[in-house]
């Protein structure tokens, strides 16, 4: 269950980086998505949306590796 759980909160960000992805191409391409006045706006949105959710998923994983031990160097947490 906890597995399960793990991969939905994985899944809902990984959503929103492909969208993003979508807005972006669709913004080079010139096809405009109807909730955005023009083609720029839809091409910042896609690449926050990029952002926020390649984000999120390597937060996500990073802090399970840190609670694993499994990092080295710069990427330990300060005590």
């Amino acid at each position: 269950m906890v597995r399960l759980i793990a991969f939905i909160i994985l899944l809902i960000p990984g959503i929103v980086a492909v969208y993003g992805i979508k807005l972006i191409r669709d913004s080079f391409f010139g096809i405009l998505d109807s909730i955005y006045p023009n083609v720029f706006l839809q091409l910042f949105f896609g690449f926050v949306f990029v952002v926020l959710g390649i984000g999120f998923i390597g937060g996500y994983l990073l802090h399970r590796d840190r609670k694993k031990n499994k990092t080295k160097g710069r990427f330990e947490a300060n005590k």
